[in-house]
C-alpha cells in the first residue's frame, strides 16, 4: 500500500506585531515604555534604550518611529542628510554600538539635534559607557543622554508573550505547556516567537495537540542546532 504524503505546514507568513497594542508591559520594560510613551516631554533629547537581544528594544523603537514619525538613520554613515533629518524632526538609530559606527557623524548628529529641539532614540545592546568610542566630546555628550535599561524578560513576561503568540495563532495551549516552555527556553523574546512558531508548525505537519513531549522534542531539537532547519 502506498504510503501517504505527510501534511507540511503551509508558510502563511505570521510575523510578530511590533504595534502598541502588541506591547506586553512588564517590570524588565516597564521603565523604557514609560520613556516612550511620555516622548515629545523628554529630560534629554537623547535617550537610548540599552538591553540585551531579544529584550524588546527594536519593538519599543517601532512604536516610538510609529508615534513621532522618525526617520531612521545608519549609526555607520551620519553624514549631510542624516543631520538634515535631524533638524527637521525626530531620528532613530536601532542596534547602535554592535558594529563600528561614525563618531564624529553622531556628535554632529547629536549637536544638532539638541540645536534644533528635535529627538534622537538609539537602541543598543550596551551602555554608552561601553561603546567604543574614542572621540572626548561625544563621549562627554553621551553622558549627557538619557539612558534606560531593559532587563531580560522575566518569567511573568515571557509567560504573558508566550501566551499572546498562541491566541494570535489562534490556539489554546494548557498552562503546563507554558510554564515548560518559560522554563527551558533562552531568556528573550526572539527565542519565545521561534518556539511557538516551530510548535505551531510541528503540530499541523503532525496534526496534532501541542502536548509537553511534543514541546520537548522541539526545544531539544533547537538545543542540537536543528529548530531552523527544514520540515
Amino acid at each position: 500500500m502506498t504510503a501517504l504524503p505527510r501534511q507540511l505546514p503551509l508558510e502563511l507568513g505570521h510575523q510578530p506585531g511590533y504595534g502598541r497594542e502588541d506591547l506586553i508591559v512588564a517590570a524588565s520594560n516597564r521603565a523604557a515604555v514609560d520613556i516612550i510613551d511620555r516622548w515629545p516631554n523628554w529630560l534629554s533629547p537623547v535617550t537610548v534604550l540599552a538591553g540585551p537581544t531579544g529584550s524588546g528594544k527594536t519593538h519599543l523603537a517601532a512604536i516610538w518611529k510609529a508615534t513621532s514619525d522618525a526617520a531612521i538613520l545608519d549609526a555607520g554613515r551620519i553624514g549631510p542628510d542624516a543631520l538634515e533629518k535631524a533638524s527637521a524632526g525626530p531620528v532613530l538609530i536601532d542596534d547602535i554600538g554592535a558594529a563600528p559606527f561614525d563618531e564624529t557623524g553622531l556628535f554632529h548628529l547629536i549637536n544638532t539635534v539638541r540645536q534644533s529641539g528635535t529627538s534622537l532614540l538609539m537602541t543598543s545592546r550596551r551602555w554608552p559607557a561601553n561603546w567604543p568610542v574614542t572621540l572626548p566630546d561625544l563621549a562627554s555628550r553621551l553622558k549627557a543622554a538619557t539612558v534606560v535599561e531593559i532587563s531580560e524578560p522575566d518569567d511573568a513576561l515571557l509567560t504573558a508573550v508566550i501566551y499572546k503568540l498562541f491566541a494570535d495563532r489562534q490556539l489554546l495551549v494548557e498552562p503546563h505547556i507554558v510554564s515548560y516552555l518559560v522554563s527551558r527556553i533562552e531568556r528573550s523574546l526572539v527565542a519565545a516567537n521561534r518556539i511557538v512558531d516551530r510548535l505551531d508548525r510541528v503540530a499541523l505537519e503532525q496534526k496534532s495537540r501541542i502536548t509537553r513531549p511534543l514541546a520537548a522534542g522541539v526545544i531539544a531539537a533547537f538545543e542540537e542546532g536543528q529548530g531552523e532547519g527544514g520540515d
